[in-house]
């Protein structure tokens, strides 16, 4: 892949346990990172990363350290196995993958990047607890029908329900509360999406449901050190590019309450000539997610130690 492409991470649900093992036993900087992480929490995260089990891993207050944690270990190891920092034209990630963009491009450095997410994963598992809540990812249905679902099943239950992610694709996903979300999955049904289907999230991310957690992530932030990023790092809230300090900060805060603009933001990368994209960390989700909104895209996914060297 020639330099310069654009640095891409994964969100929640691209978790499996044994990621960034083989990264750790094969790199010390990147074993050094899990080393970092379990001093920073608190508690043995690598080893639940390593080890197990799946239960635990799930946990979105575990989950988000861990993802963005590999995330950075994958970029790391690229890093040392090249011999020097990866050069990004620019950064995005989906959802949570924010961080670890934000981290790539300089604006995080590690501990902040990690006990962020950790408070953010806090916020969010509490948020989700308050009101019984979920998500649903709808296939093959337009926007507006799926819009006008959401708007209907909220007005006769009197409960949230909305889109919260564009993925892409023909991917939308819904999020709720109980009874609003499964009243708009039957009304998608109705309309014609080809597939709906619950997801197994013990929250409504991205909704309004989230302010809770909104609230609470604001007082993070304002406390947490971060700095201008190198690079333009594209929010998922508004699809563009963010770098200064308190830019960040704003569109951190409101991504927990609004819509992932995930399809958006690719779209706005490729219209600027950014047609290479490289993913770091576990899996090939976000890469393949790329593929279906720009098919001209050359995408690459490097999540193990086996990617670092064939990449390097």
């Amino acid at each position: 892949m020639p330099a310069n492409p654009v640095l891409v991470f994964p969100g929640q649900g691209a978790q499996a346990v044994g990621m960034g093992k083989d990264l750790a036993d094969a790199c010390a900087e990147a074993a050094a990172l899990f080393k970092r992480a379990d001093e920073l929490l608190g508690f043995p995260l690598s080893k639940t990363i390593f080890e197990g089990p799946e239960a635990a891993l799930v946990d979105t207050s575990v989950q988000q350290p861990a993802l963005v944690l590999v995330s950075l270990a994958a970029l790391k190891a690229l890093e040392v196995k090249c011999g020097k920092p990866v050069e990004m034209a620019a950064a995005a990630g989906l959802s949570l993958g924010e961080y670890a963009a934000l981290a790539a491009a300089g604006a995080l450095d590690f501990d902040t990047a990690i006990t962020l997410v950790r408070r953010r994963g806090e916020l969010m598992k509490a948020a989700g607890e308050k009101v019984p809540c979920g998500m649903a990812v709808v296939l093959q249905l337009e926007e507006g029908k799926i819009r006008e679902a959401c708007a209907q099943a909220a007005k006769e239950t009197g409960q949230v329900v909305a889109p919260s992610n564009f993925n892409g694709g023909g991917q939308i996903v819904i999020g709720g509360a109980n009874e609003a979300l499964a009243k708009a999955m039957e009304l998608c049904k109705a309309a014609g999406a080809r597939r709906v289907m619950k997801l197994p999230v013990a929250g409504a991310f991205h909704t309004a449901l989230m302010q809770p957690a909104a609230d609470g992530l604001r007082e993070a932030l304002a406390k947490a050190k971060i700095g201008k990023a190198r690079a333009p790092v594209y929010a998922n809230v508004s699809a563009a590019p963010v770098q200064a300090p308190e830019e960040i900060r704003t569109s951190l805060e409101k991504q927990l309450t609004s819509p992932v603009l995930w399809e958006q933001t690719v779209k706005n990368l490729v219209a600027q000539g950014h047609t290479r994209f490289l993913e770091l960390g576990p899996g090939s989700t976000v890469s393949n997610m790329i593929k279906k909104i720009a098919p001209e895209a050359e995408t690459r996914a490097v999540g193990t130690w086996q990617d670092v060297t064939a990449f390097a």
